[in-house]
């Protein structure tokens, strides 16, 4: 009996994953069984798809067609993220230095656990072992991610904010009502974009008119108050991250300006990648002349880091 059974729940268990309809009563014709006992089948095969989740990543989902009135496999799909994924993804957070060293461990730690199936975890901790005892902490050592969570509620519900910031210039700590609309993050710090209302706090600003927000690193903010007032930004008006991460370099504001200069090094397409924007408007003996579009004074950081390499036009 035992391996009558094993026969048939194998047999079914091969035509759903050969992408066949399974009919009760054909089945039942075929293994000499009343249709009862193959939906007992079908029951057992679900319960071995669900329990095969957690160590393989793949979902399988055996549904009823009562159009063609047969089972049939819906889709198969990967719920875990291949080796290769994590492994990127664990690289490229610990290369982004973005969280102190407690927290970036907790999050290594549950991305594995979490995403990858149980028989390749060790092998994924053990490629990963050696940069992560070495994992150098950002210097302000700030456990941020709560006071992001809820600034990106206030982002999405419209909401103005009350923050304490500690400013870089000369580290006093101001007041600031703002309206929210954004979270980013560049070379190892997430930022806030928001916009400020107040006239008097704008006055010090190198454009005072700027209709693109002030940026504000979120480490830096010391608290938050989430206010009941709401703003409303026309959706024609919206701040558009995208757009405007294309435009700016190190997170610096400021206004929009347009920038041509040469570039004689050895990889144009690194340039090309680090300012989005950029063209190639000529080369000639592998020196080439490049214009882009930037906000603020960011851009004067990244060129005079490039040295003899770049000469401004």
């Amino acid at each position: 009996m035992d391996n009558r059974k094993i026969n048939r729940v194998l047999g079914i268990y091969t035509k759903l994953q050969g992408g066949y309809l399974v009919k009760k009563q054909e089945e039942a014709n075929n293994y000499g069984v009343d249709e009862r006992t193959i939906e007992r089948d079908i029951s057992d095969i679900r319960n071995f798809m669900d329990a095969d989740i957690e160590s393989t990543g793949i979902v399988n989902s055996v549904v009823y067609d009562h159009e063609d009135n047969g089972y049939r496999l819906e889709r198969i799909y990967q719920l875990k993220l291949t080796n290769g994924e994590i492994l990127a993804i664990c690289k490229i957070l610990l290369d982004s230095r973005a969280f102190c060293k407690e927290e970036m461990s907790d999050i290594l730690g549950k991305l594995i656990s979490c995403c990858v199936p149980e028989k390749n975890q060790k092998m994924v901790t053990e490629l990963i072992r050696n940069e992560e005892f070495h994992y150098v902490e950002p210097r302000h050592k700030t456990k941020f991610l709560d006071i992001m969570w809820e600034l990106g509620q206030a982002v999405r519900g419209c909401s103005y904010i009350e923050i304490d910031y500690m400013r870089a210039k000369d580290k006093a700590v101001v007041k600031r009502k703002v309206k929210p609309v954004a979270i980013m993050f560049s070379e190892y710090y997430f930022y806030l974009t928001a916009f400020i209302d107040d006239e008097e706090v704008r006055k010090g600003f190198d454009v005072v008119n700027d209709s693109f927000p002030t940026i504000y690193r979120i480490d830096r903010i010391k608290s938050m108050r989430v206010l009941d007032e709401r703003f409303h930004i026309p959706y024609s008006s919206r701040f558009e991250e995208g757009e405007f991460r294309k435009r700016v370099q190190f997170m610096y504001g400021g206004k929009l300006q347009k920038i041509k200069f040469k570039y004689s090094g050895y990889d144009i397409d690194a340039v090309l990648d680090r300012l989005p924007t950029a063209q190639v408007l000529d080369e000639e003996g592998g020196v080439y002349t490049v214009s882009a579009e930037v906000f603020g004074k960011g851009i004067d950081m990244w060129l005079r880091s490039q040295g003899d390499v770049v000469e401004v036009i």
